[in-house]
């Protein structure tokens, strides 16, 4: 079983294909400060050598990436059958995915991180089985292009799961993302997951890539995760964006 594991580890590396995401940085300057540097701070990151493998770069090789097609429903087929009765059984039980502010739902959220001590195999942070939580003080973004929002998935009126994603250009990454360890047979987080695409769809038109980390850093119940979702890894040559890109208005169509 070790040795058939390591040899689709090894055949999914070699055919990792090699795209291009533009973040679109110069778009960012008319915009608060704040999405200005967050991009190029994201930039740094993903290019700043390995702290293991010194000849490749943070997260360059091996992120799990979905390549957003033409339209919602377009995107709603691609991932896994089981994905998707996990997402409809969550609207048959009532909960509903929407954009949250953060800072509304502390209580909430301290009771999603104390839920569980360990998640995928691994300690929580000392400071979720605290549950500590800290208030968020990003300013409202101006544009579409950047910004960093707040994702619930509630069962009623109960916060069951909640995620935040940085969109920046044509990406949108998955940064964090927790369920209620409760209410987790429900559905909420693949509903979640498949919300926020729809909301790209219909706010961001012009994010092209959906992140959710790196595809082989986790075990491969994580990797199994994403890959019902389409994260499938991919080589990524990451662009600033020190050009102004041709700014795309929130809903104006579907995907390039």
């Amino acid at each position: 079983m070790l040795l058939t594991r390591l040899l689709r580890l090894a055949h999914e590396f070699r055919r990792m294909p090699r795209v291009t995401i533009d973040l679109m940085a110069a778009s960012a300057a008319s915009n608060d400060p704040f999405y200005h540097e967050m991009v190029k701070r994201y930039h740094a990151t993903v290019r700043r050598r390995h702290p293991k493998y010194l000849f490749i770069r943070q997260m360059v090789h091996g992120v799990a990436l979905c390549r957003l097609p033409g339209t919602f429903d377009e995107y709603f087929m691609r991932v896994e059958g089981s994905a998707r009765r996990n997402y409809k059984k969550a609207v048959r039980e009532g909960c509903a995915v929407r954009r949250i502010q953060f800072n509304d739902h502390l209580e909430q959220i301290r009771e999603i991180r104390l839920s569980a001590d360990v998640r995928q195999g691994r300690q929580m942070p000392e400071a979720y089985r605290r549950g500590v939580v800290t208030s968020v003080v990003d300013p409202p973004s101006r544009s579409p292009l950047h910004d960093y929002p707040y994702f619930g998935v509630f069962l009623r009126d109960k916060l069951v799961g909640y995620a935040g994603c940085m969109v920046a250009g044509e990406l949108c990454s998955l940064e964090h993302i927790l369920g209620h360890a409760d209410y987790l047979s429900v559905g909420g987080v693949p509903q979640l997951i498949i919300g926020i695409a729809q909301h790209l769809y219909h706010h961001h038109p012009q994010v092209r890539y959906y992140s959710y980390g790196m595809y082989f850093g986790g075990g491969e119940g994580l990797r199994r995760f994403k890959r019902k979702f389409d994260f499938l890894p991919h080589r990524v040559d990451w662009v600033l964006g020190e050009e102004p890109a041709g700014a795309i208005p929130a809903g104006s169509g579907g995907k390039a």
